[in-house]
């Protein structure tokens, strides 16, 4: 399967997320169900690495990927925190569209970090995404 594939597939499972999020908040603090999450989440990843036999990777992660891994995770709780605390105070269908405003700024980061190249289409999608999200929040 090819990399289209797994975007769809991410695509669908974040959509998911956002429903089956806004249900598991409801009753207990944001934070505690992004604790919950995370739990499902570590035993999900690593059950797949050792299915997989990946494990013997670990003794090749060097101090750089473990920094960016590291910075990365870090990255992802405040996401993770925020999302579930904004769902808890607001429609998912309101939370959703601005958390999908990640796609115009990774693409930025993309270019202005990892210089990846920027289309007069690419840039003409990255304000129509800004459009749409402030569209579908009513802004």
């Amino acid at each position: 399967m090819n990399w289209v594939f797994y975007a769809l597939l991410s695509a669908v499972a974040a959509g998911a997320t956002a429903i089956l999020a806004k249900i598991g908040v409801r009753d207990i603090p944001s934070n505690l169900a992004t604790a919950i999450r995370t739990i499902v989440i570590l035993l999900f990843a690593w059950g797949i690495v050792v299915a997989r036999g990946e494990t013997s990777g670990l003794r090749e992660v060097k101090g750089r990927t473990l920094l960016f891994l590291v910075l990365s995770g870090v990255a992802t709780g405040v996401s993770w925190l925020a999302y579930y605390r904004a769902l808890q105070l607001a429609p998912a269908s309101k939370v959703a569209p601005i958390d999908k405003l990640s796609l115009p700024i990774t693409v930025i980061l993309a270019a202005l970090i990892l210089a990846e190249p920027l289309s007069r289409r690419l840039v003409a999608g990255i304000v129509l995404m800004v459009i749409g999200a402030l569209l579908t929040i009513g802004a």
